[in-house]
């Protein structure tokens, strides 16, 4: 059986059976060229309908994070335009209680209070002159579409602004150690020798303290902010990328086409970037995608403990930490708001990620 995308096709059957048959090379119309590795992989991820739908997801998500960075949706989700805690709309607004907020009036008639105060008859004047100066009271909405939190602002303009933020954290930080963690690996696993002994020194040197605990300390020193947490987290996560990208340079380095690109006088570098890497970029694509999903957590926990981004942002860890004490009183659109939108993106990018592997897969094209 032909491997899809292959160059070869078989001979036809019959005849004694003298072996397995060879397969024979495909015969191109002249002039033409044959298929490139990126232009392969495109049509056989075209053809995967859940890879497409996952990217059609991702790219949506993707264009409401650049239209919340430009101000062009959720800029204004700091405002308080509904009551505190406004439910969502499909639920209608809340009881309210009979008497709640209402101010007891003295009854009598005035009392002429001049000969006591000498500032009295200024008062009516002054209130002539306040009246230019008084802003007109915002009318607070009852419900909002996704419900509101506990100081009135909405809940769906807080999910989307929090997209930009921790997306942008978790993407970012997964290429920061991805590119960490190929270089490092490839150097590694392609030249060996005293280079390879050191690389292994620093990984190991990683990988002996908890996760968990590095985060926590480069957090304390760095502080919070988003740049600070895209830079711990990448500085932290590059040792799983590290450990495949030096096993798959090890194994490749040494067969047969890239010792034929060697004889021909290719260079290392051209070696390791133009013939081994796009041979491993499977194996580093699903990585990115562990590490993005990661990531994100990990942006949750530490704006959840305090260490994430700053108090002046917003991000899906920080709605969730607000959601704790809401959630306390029957308020639950926040922590449902914020969850909804996390596991629509995560599992969106997971799958993009398992249709583009499939794609690359050197296996899947007749590479090996």
């Amino acid at each position: 059986m032909t491997p899809p995308g292959s160059d070869f096709v078989a001979p036809p059957q019959g005849g004694a059976a003298s072996g397995p048959a060879k397969p024979v090379p495909r015969r191109l119309p002249d002039g033409a060229r044959s298929e490139g590795v990126w232009a392969a992989a495109w049509r056989r991820f075209r053809g995967d309908r859940v890879g497409m739908v996952s990217l059609a997801v991702v790219a949506a998500f993707v264009l409401l994070m650049l239209a919340a960075a430009l101000g062009l949706v959720a800029g204004d989700w700091q405002r308080e335009v509904g009551v505190p805690n406004a439910p969502p709309t499909f639920m209608g607004p809340a009881a309210k209680t009979a008497g709640a907020g209402a101010i007891p009036v003295p009854e009598g008639p005035n009392v002429d209070i001049s000969a006591v105060d000498p500032l009295a008859p200024r008062y009516a004047e002054w209130a002539e002159l306040a009246k230019k100066y008084q802003t007109a009271e915002v009318v607070r909405r009852e419900t909002l579409p996704f419900g509101g939190d506990r100081l009135g602002r909405d809940v769906l303009a807080k999910a989307i602004k929090g997209a930009q933020i921790s997306v942008f954290v978790g993407v970012a930080a997964a290429i920061v150690a991805t590119l960490i963690g190929t270089v490092l690996g490839a150097l590694a696993g392609f030249f060996g020798g005293r280079a390879g002994d050191f690389l292994e020194w620093l990984y190991n040197v990683f990988t002996s303290i908890p996760g968990i605990l590095l985060i926590f300390a480069f957090a304390a020193v760095a502080g919070r902010g988003v740049q600070s947490v895209v830079l711990i987290l990448g500085l932290t996560g590059w040792t799983g990328v590290y450990r495949l990208v030096r096993a798959e340079f090890l194994k490749h380095s040494v067969r047969e086409y890239v010792r034929a690109a060697e004889a021909i006088g290719a260079s290392a570098l051209s070696r390791i970037f133009r013939h081994i890497l796009p041979n491993t970029s499977h194996v580093i694509l699903v990585q990115l995608s562990i590490l993005v999903v990661g990531f994100i957590k990990a942006e949750v926990i530490l704006s959840y403990l305090g260490l994430g981004v700053s108090v002046d942002q917003v991000s899906w860890g920080t709605m969730l930490a607000e959601a704790q004490s809401e959630l306390i009183l029957g308020h639950w659109w926040q922590l449902a708001a914020a969850t909804a939108f996390m596991a629509v993106f995560v599992t969106a990018f997971s799958l993009m990620t398992d249709a583009l592997r499939d794609a690359l897969d050197p296996k899947l094209r007749g590479a090996e």
